[in-house]
């Protein structure tokens, strides 16, 4: 008998706009032992679907329609809190996609993960904070016997959700439903993590849900394959027959969205727009010691060229983003831009400068005002900066809208109404609001499906031909880079081991630490 059986499960939310059917008569199996992988778009219904057999959904506005969901015998749908908080806690664990919603940020990491496994094992809590620390180590985290007693504000996005995958596993659970757990990870950590997930299948016999966007990630690590599409599955079957055999127009759409690598001209400008000179910005922590975050590092960027700047968390390529528009205080060295030193800038003309230095956030929901709608985020740059007026701004936010593949009915909606995906590509208009010309863009597509991916980056390939956008594009994803780069920086330790081009580098990368990024990427062979 299959670990969990899903039957005919139709999920809806009643909105102000009337009912809508998020999961639509779906069905599938889940093995023990086996990957079940769901994959789809943004709002296809793939978490609503996991969310709603463990009571994880507000009701109301949700509602359960009808289905079973059975899981060692007992219908998951018809047990009560009591009994799905007890499951939730031993039984089925779940990696949500945003850790910093989910993780308490009041508690150390450690606390956070003694808790469960107290309440639910009964061990005693030194022995909870040694398994705790054990598994910090396993996911990736550095010392993790001093991190363990540091906050969630303490860690990078990628960091976080490797605590997150560290407290799902901690109680041994015989279901683990993983909501994209790998997509705010460089892919030397997600390599790493899917080998823990695989080796937690053989030794404990234990079932997996994959829910992702990333085709090349389920090409390495599913057993079985279910595609959704407006709530509904449309195919599935196991994964040589979808990636080798897909019959449904929505999978070969999703199989052909997957980077293939294409290329632009680099730029042949010869003065170039940002000159990076020995830059070293470093930060203070506790008991007196020093983090060189970026230690003397120096790169031009010339004018419509596309750099990419890769490499592990924690390896400065956030910080060198945020010391080139002046959001962290640089220690040392010296940023132009444009022939202007902007590390020696103050007040209105550092403000100045910023309309021609934008940046997309990783982050999009900590990036966002969560009591603006999409209308107030997108026009207030608009006004500030006197691109439009009051009666043109209208027409110019809904032009950012048609620009980032966000639908008009969604103007007046709120960022929590989104997904993860939508919300980013809320933040990615909001910077080119502004009409700038140089973009720091800090992972800005690790939140979304591989579609929308594919759309946004097009979308930053023809913004730089038509307008000449410079672009800093940071990311650990070096397929993404390959396919969006002129240049490409490979970073460690906050200094720059290796440079070239995005061929250069995937057929003949000169140093170990380049050549182990190019073995950890999921599904090379698709590339």
């Amino acid at each position: 008998m299959a670990l969990l059986e899903v039957k005919n499960l139709a999920v809806s939310f009643v909105t102000r706009n009337g009912v809508n059917k998020a999961v639509d008569d779906i069905s599938f199996t889940v093995e023990s032992g086996k990957i079940t992988a769901i994959i789809g778009e943004s709002g296809s219904g793939k978490s609503v679907a996991c969310y709603s057999m463990l009571g994880l959904i507000p009701m109301p506005p949700g509602r359960i329609d009808g289905g079973q969901a059975l899981f060692d015998g007992k219908d998951l749908l018809q047990c009560s809190e009591r009994q799905l908080r007890k499951t939730r806690g031993r039984d089925i664990a779940m990696i949500f996609q945003d850790p910093m919603t989910c993780l308490n940020p009041y508690m150390t990491i450690g606390k956070q993960m003694v808790e469960p496994i107290v309440y639910h094992r009964g061990v005693s809590k030194s022995d909870a904070r040694a398994r705790a620390i054990e598994l910090l180590g396993e996911v990736g985290i550095r010392n993790p016997e001093n991190t363990v007693d540091s906050f969630p504000h303490e860690f990078s996005g990628g960091m976080r959700q490797r605590v997150m995958i560290a407290m799902a596993l901690i109680n041994e659970p015989k279901l683990l439903i993983a909501d994209e757990p790998t997509t705010a990870l460089d892919v030397t950590i997600q390599a790493q993590i899917l080998q823990l997930i695989a080796e937690l299948q053989r030794k404990r016999d234990i079932g997996v849900i994959f829910i992702s966007h990333d085709l090349a990630v389920v090409a390495d690590i599913a057993d079985d394959i279910c595609v959704m599409q407006k709530g509904r599955i449309v195919e599935s079957g196991d994964r040589a027959a979808i990636f080798s055999n897909a019959e449904h127009p929505y999978t070969q759409k999703l199989l052909s969205a997957i980077p293939a690598g294409t290329k632009v001209p680099q730029s042949q400008d010869a003065e170039p727009l940002i000159r990076v000179q020995n830059l070293k910005t470093w930060f203070k922590v506790s008991k007196g010691e020093t983090v060189k975050a970026v230690d003397d590092v120096t790169f031009d960027i010339h004018r419509g060229e596309i750099l990419g700047l890769v490499g592990e968390s924690g390896s400065g390529k956030s910080t060198i983003g945020r010391s080139l528009l002046r959001l962290v205080p640089v220690s040392d060295g010296q940023v132009t831009f444009d022939g202007t030193d902007v590390t020696a800038l103050e007040g209105p003309a550092l403000k100045t400068m910023r309309r021609r230095m934008q940046m997309i956030f990783q982050d999009p929901f900590a990036s966002l005002n969560p009591r603006m709608t999409v209308f107030d985020t997108l026009a207030e740059p608009l006004l500030l900066h006197g691109i439009e007026t009051r009666s043109t701004v209208a027409d110019g936010v809904l032009k950012l809208m048609d620009d980032v593949g966000l639908a008009r009915a969604f103007v007046r909606k709120y960022p929590h109404e989104f997904s993860g995906g939508q919300r980013q590509r809320i933040a990615i208009g909001r910077a080119l609001a502004t009409r700038p010309e140089f973009i720091v863009a800090d992972e800005p597509v690790s939140a979304l499906d591989v579609t929308i991916q594919a759309q946004i980056l097009d979308l930053m390939l023809e913004l730089g031909r038509e307008y000449g956008l410079t672009m800093l594009f940071v990311s650990h994803d070096l397929a993404v880079v390959k396919h969006l780069a002129d240049r490409i920086i490979v970073l460690y330790q906050g200094k720059i081991v290796e440079e070239g081009t995005g061929e250069s580098l995937f057929n003949s990368p000169q140093q170990p630490y380049t050549q182990q990024l190019l073995q950890a990427i999921p599904g090379r062979a698709l590339l």
